[in-house]
Parts: C-alpha cells; structure tokens; sequence
C-alpha cells in the first residue's frame, strides 16, 4: 500500500514534489536567522541539580560578583616604579570602562603593618602601595607575608599579580517575567559580554610589551566558548563538505553524482537549521558537530541509494529512470529506514545523560536523522528523474581490491578472525575496567588557547581554579559570656550599643579555625580564605597577641565598611549564624581525584574534627562538576542498555530471525566495546563527549550490518551458495558499505581541528570505532554466517 502511494505521488509527480521542497527549504531557511548558540555555564549541569541551587543560595548571601580576572607578569620586578606605574595605567583604563563596577589590584591591598601608628588610625585611614611616601618594599614583603593576600592577589615568588575586574551588576533581568522577554535578554547580554571582551582585550594589547597578561573568568571563558562553537560549526561543516565531494568524486567520477547527493546534504542541513530557530534550541559545545554529523549521515544514504540504482541501471539496462528509481527505493526503503531507526534510538539514548546539552544534542539528531531520511526519498528520486539515463551511467568499475580482499579472508581465514575477535574481546573487558571519569576542566581546552594559559597560571601560581566552599553552621548557641577586657581602650566602645560583636564566641572561631587549617593541610587544595584568616591578621597586628572573643566583636564594629565588605562579609553570616570557608582546588594536578577529595572532607569533618552532619555543606563549582562527571557513568549504562535492547528488537522485527539478529549485533557491539576498551587502556577519561562514543557508534554502524544481512538475504535465495553470495555482497553492498565507511571516518576526523578536546576524541575514537566496525562486518559476520548458516532452509 505504502508502495503504490509513494510510486503514484512521489515518483510520478517530480515537479510538484521538487516545488514543495523549495518552498520548504525556503520556508525552513527564513528560520534560520533564528539559530542560536550557548554557551553558558548552565550547559555544563546536570539539570535539576539542588547543589545548583545551594550554590546560587550561597552566592546570594555572601554577595558573590561576576567578575574577570587577569594574570599580570610582569618583565621587570613588580617592585619597580615602572612595573607599578604600568600596573597603575591598566587599572584606570579597565575602570573606566562603563560596564566595569571596580578593579582591585595588588596596589589596592589595605597596607595595616606600613607604619607604626595606633591600630584604629590604621584601619581608618589605611595606605596602599599606589600611596605616595609608602615604604613599597615594605608593603610587598606585608602583602607577601598576608594570610588573606599571599596566593590569591600575589603569588608565592612575588613574580605574578591577580587583577579583578567585578562588573556590574545587571538588575534588569532578574525583573523580567516573561520567557520570551528573559531569553531575548539574555542574547542582547551575550552580545554585550563579547563587545566587553573585545574591548577588554584591546586595552591589555598596550600592555602586552612590558607584561604577559592573560585574561579569565567565566564571562571570558563563555565568549570564548561560543567563538569555538561558531568556529567549529563553519570548520566542520566546510570540512566534512568537501571531504564528502572529494569522496563522491573519486567513487563516482561524474558531477551528477556529486551535485545530487550533496543537495540532499544542502536541503537537510538548512531545514533541520531553520526547525531549530524555529524551536528555539540552541547548539552548545556538545551539538556543535551536529551539521557535521548530519551531512556524513546523510551522505551515507545518499551513496547506499545511488551505488543501489546504478547497479541496478546495470542489471536492467532496458529499463527507464522511472522503472530503475521504483526498483532502487522499493529496495532500499526498509534497510534505509532501519539504519535511520538504529541510529535514532542511538540518539535518544543520550536523554538518560540527566545533562541538558548531550539530551539536546539527542533530539536534535533524532530530528535531523528523520529529515535527512525523507529528503533522501524524496529529493534523490526527484533531482535522478531530471537526468536522462545517459548522463547518470558510470563506465564500468573495476572489482574493488579491498572489499574482494575482506571476501577472501573472512571465507579462508575464520579461525584468524576468531581468534582476534576473543583477544579484542579480553582487551576491551581490561579496558573498560580502566575506564574513569576523572577529568578537569581545564583539560577540556587546547594549551595554545588564552582559556588554558590563564586557568593554568592561576592554577600554579594564584591559589587554583575550581572553588569550593564549606559552610560551617552554628545552630542556636547562646551570647558569649566572655569576660574578657577590651584592649582597644581607645576605640571607645563604652557607647557602643552593637549587639554583633556578641556573635563573635570562642566555640565559633575555634571551629572556624580547625576546618580551615584541617582544609589548608589538604595537597590538592591550593588557596584557603576565611574569618580565620581575618583573625591571623588581625593577630599579628595585635603583636602576635591572640585576641579575645569581645576583641573580635569590637574589632568587627570598628572595622571600616570598605574593608568590611572586602575582606569579612564574604566569609560570615551573623544573621544566619553560620560561616563560610573558600577554597580552590588545584585543577591540573594529574592525580587529582575529586570524589575521593569530596568524600575525603565530608569523612573528615565528621571523624576527624567530630562536626555532625548537620553543622556543615560543601558547595560550590567543584560539586557541580564532579556531580556531572558521576553521573556519566550511570549515563554510560543506561544509554549502552537502551541502545543494545532497542537495536537487538528492531533486528528481530526486521528479520524475524533471532539467530541472524544476533549475529547482525555481534561485530558492531564488539566494535564500540573495544573502543571504550582503547580509551581505558590510554588512560583518557571519559568526558560529555566520549560517553557518548559506543551508543553513537552502534548506533551508526549497526547501519552496516543491515545493508548487508538484507543484500546477503536477497541474493542467497537466488544463488543458494554461501561462498558465492559473500563474494556477491563484498563486489555491490559491500562496495557501498566501505565508500560510506570511508566517508565516515574521514568526516569524524575533521573534527580534531576543534579547540575543545572533548570534541577532538570524540572525532577521533568515533571514527577509529567506525572503521573497526566496517573491517568487522565485512570480516566477522560472513564468517558467523558461513558457520551458523542462518538462511538455511529458509
């Protein structure tokens, strides 16, 4: 029924057919200028998250800003006038930029030890070392020397400085209701954040002759992010383009056979384009091979139909185009939509990945796989029914010698085959046991890149990259009754009414104290700051004298506002009677393992410092990402569990053999294991990306299996020889198997010339797992099908 309706609508009607797909791609293509890209933090969560939510809680309350941050080396000693002068200069320039809301440098650090005059004078009228008459070796060496500055403004060696730009503080979009309002926002500030950014760097491009400077944060990492994303986009999809012509030319050797396969690539890729405008989703780091991916799978259906027409043009050379295109796509419509349905369910495996961007990137491919597949029905057909019969024909094509080659072997070499097959079978097993999920973000980025050179200089020299915040909680504990005198007379605290120096109590500091020092003695945790470190300070102004609980208090009122807000509000809450501990951890360290650092402190704080569970949390971007990094081996289950149930019952619905659909399973899941088993062996740890890898492979080169268990079931029930039907299949379907093999290879190659690792072995190992997947359909599964003899009696 299907047959007849598509031969007397789509067939017999070429015009109409070929004017309904302009008008589609036309309609389709207005939408495009609707196609968005994302590259926010929140593409990098799992969705759902309630430590998301803690965190942005914590943030709130400890009056977190956006900020960027810059690495300042510079070519002379920072002591130097000229070194400070340069410093000075770039400061102002980047304050008074519009959308900055301050700068803070090393020469705004509060100098308190600088001079010998009465601690309170001191804090009121504090001197930094942009002052003019301030002893300067004297303020670095107190800098250098500061429990809150050492590490985190100044490194160890005095050589680099940290600069911060805070920015302003957008209030409009937090007033914003409505989503269309909120997303139409949010684009109007990726535009303004890249305008920043560009201006930014133009004012270090002064500097850049008396100082290295590199530029960080996550304001410039996410502007980054979406120039690689743009930049991958137009790479892969040129790459893959030509790549993809290149190919069609040395197979076919005529420009019909170039020009009709590739607009079918041009007609998907622009539809699939505009229905994403058109639902608003946006293409992250994660999806941004999608057109790539499209055109190599679209290609690939595109050559299985054109290598099937002209073989069969070659069988019935009496035939017209129309009586060749009815025999060609009647064929070909079921292993074509099989293919497009195993790799579908391919794809939607990756929606139990609980990480927004990689379900994204499944239903964009779903989408896109059930456009290219209807293009290809329809525009193929309709574009060869143009052409006459004359100008479509190919001379006649040597025997390929790699295809006849793989014939032979898996006829004359099946214990060869088998044998190799156990041991790929035991290393893959080895391999996989070696699989982890320990990575760092900022591995994710090529080293010439600004993104590595700036986390990596924090990383080594600034205290680290990745935060990581212990919230200490108090509970409902009573006044101090410490009875301790004031020494700060002069301060004249007699009339001060101010019930919050009574926060301050000895069991607080003390365990503010132990958890920083506990926190401090960790190897893989770089920079610690918290009250505890305001304490130190103030102790050593204090003559190395400790200071009593009401010294504390006092010392809290009287400290000025500015220095407050700096220096203690972002570590205590009186009002919510709780503190906060930061800390970053070193995130190049190769043998950092972040659960077990996680679970190590959670251990810790109960065992060891005996906190109860209730008195403290852990938060901060450190959580959300090792959050990420558990949850893809979960994913890494269930994805593999859907994709082999799923694909095993389309075998079985298509064949109705359960021997043979078995057998179709076989090469390509030992093709994906064994390049997961790669993957453990090397040592690379599993990431957004290469999770993805043996789904999609399976997926993607199950489609073989198809192709040739539907030709080898066609032709043996002609010939009835097993020998001579696998010498048949490697000579037609064969040939088609390996030139989109090829083509696949090739086109999952191009993407190594992204800056975002991840995408680099995805490509990479996709395509090694692809090719393993084409040697072992045409090497394994005739040697299974010689053995098992599946199509006997049938």
């Amino acid at each position: 029924m299907f047959s007849k309706l598509y031969k007397n609508i789509i067939l017999s009607n070429p015009k109409s057919v070929f004017l309904l797909l302009i008008i589609t791609l036309i309609s389709f293509g207005y939408f495009t200028k609707e196609f968005k890209l994302d590259a926010s933090s929140d593409t990098l969560l799992i969705e759902g998250d309630p430590d998301l939510q803690y965190l942005r809680e914590v943030t709130e309350r400890y009056g977190a800003k956006d900020f960027l941050v810059l690495t300042y080396t510079p070519k002379e000693p920072l002591t130097n006038n000229s070194s400070i002068n340069n410093l000075l200069s770039l400061k102002f320039k980047l304050q008074s930029l519009d959308w900055v809301h301050s700068v803070i440098t090393v020469l705004d650090v509060p100098l308190l030890s600088n001079s010998d005059k009465p601690l309170k004078d001191r804090l009121n009228n504090f001197v930094t070392l942009k002052d003019e008459n301030v002893d300067k070796d004297r303020g670095f060496q107190e800098i250098l020397n500061s429990p809150v500055f050492r590490n985190f403004v100044i490194s160890e060696d005095g050589k680099t400085t940290g600069i911060i730009v805070n920015l302003k503080k957008d209030k409009i979009l937090n007033e914003l209701k409505n989503k269309k309002e909120i997303e139409n926002y949010k684009e109007k500030l990726k535009k303004n954040n890249h305008k920043n950014i560009i201006e930014i760097r133009e004012i270090i491009k002064n500097y850049n002759q008396s100082a290295n400077i590199f530029l960080g944060g996550i304001p410039m990492i996410a502007d980054d992010m979406m120039t690689f994303i743009k930049n991958d986009i137009v790479v892969f999809g040129v790459g893959v383009l030509l790549f993809i012509i290149a190919t069609l030319w040395f197979v076919f050797r005529k420009v019909v056979w170039i020009i009709v396969p590739i607009s079918s690539c041009f007609f998907s890729v622009i539809i699939m384009t505009g229905l994403l405008g058109l639902l608003n989703w946006k293409v992250t780091v994660i999806s941004s091979n999608f057109i790539a991916l499209m055109l190599i799978l679209t290609m690939a259906m595109n050559i299985h139909m054109s290598t099937r027409f002209l073989q069969l043009r070659k069988k019935f050379p009496n035939s017209n185009t129309f009586e060749i295109l009815k025999r060609t796509t009647g064929k070909m419509f079921l292993p074509i939509l099989y293919t497009v349905l195993t790799t579908i369910c391919a794809f939607l495996s990756l929606v139990f990945s609980e990480i927004k961007p990689i379900i994204d990137f499944g239903w964009m491919m779903t989408l896109g796989l059930i456009t290219s597949f209807l293009i290809t029905f329809t525009l193929l057909p309709t574009l060869l029914s143009f052409v006459s019969g004359r100008n479509v024909e190919l001379k006649d094509q040597k025997e390929s010698r790699v295809t006849s080659f793989l014939g032979d072997v898996a006829i004359n070499k099946k214990k060869i085959i088998f044998i190799t097959t156990i041991v790929i079978i035991l290393l893959s097993f080895y391999g996989i046991s070696k699989l982890e999920v320990e990575n760092s973000f900022i591995n994710y980025f090529n080293k010439k890149t600004e993104i590595y050179k700036g986390m990596k200089l924090i990383d080594d020299k600034l205290g680290g990259t990745t935060p990581l915040d212990v919230i200490v909680k108090f509970g409902n504990d009573q006044k101090s009754n410490d009875s301790e005198e004031d020494d700060f007379e002069d301060w004249g605290d007699d009339e001060d009414q101010n019930v919050e120096k009574y926060w301050f109590t000895r069991d607080k500091i003390d365990k503010i104290d132990k958890v920083h020092d506990y926190l401090d003695s960790l190897p893989a945790v770089g920079k610690v700051l918290s009250f505890a470190s305001i304490i130190e300070v103030a102790t050593q102004l204090n003559n190395n004298k400790p200071l009593g609980t009401l010294e504390m208090g006092v010392l809290y009122t009287k400290i000025p506002d500015t220095i407050k807000k700096e220096i203690i509000d972002p570590y205590i809450s009186i009002k919510d009677n709780e503190a906060r501990i930061s800390l970053r951890v070193r995130d190049s360290l190769p043998d950092l393992r972040r659960n077990d650092l996680i679970k190590q402190i959670n251990f810790d704080l109960q065992n060891k410092l005996n906190l109860k569970k209730e008195e403290f949390k852990l938060a901060g971007v450190l959580i959300l990402f090792n959050n990420l990094l558990q949850s893809l081996f979960k994913s890494q289950i269930l994805t593999l569990g859907f994709v082999m149930i799923g694909i095993f019952a389309m075998f079985l619905i298509l064949f109705r053999n359960l021997k043979i659909s078995f057998l179709g399973v076989v090469p390509n899941f030992i093709a994906a294991f064994f390049i997961l088993g790669i993957i453990g062996i090397l040592g690379i740890p599993l990431d957004m990306m290469t999770i993805t890898i043996a789904a999609i492979t399976i997926g993607i080169a199950v489609d073989n299996s198809i192709h040739y268990i539907y030709r080898f079931k066609e032709e043996y029930t002609e010939l009835k020889d097993y020998k001579k039907t696998i010498k048949l299949c490697h000579s037609t379907v064969g040939v088609a198997i390996l030139n989109t093999s090829i083509t696949i290879v090739f086109g999952f190659s191009i993407l190594v010339f992204s800056n975002f690792i991840p995408t680099i072995y995805f490509g990479v190992f996709t395509g090694i797992a692809m090719l393993l997947a084409m040697i072992s359909v045409l090497t394994l599964l005739p040697s299974l099908i010689l053995v098992t003899k599946p199509f006997e009696n049938k």
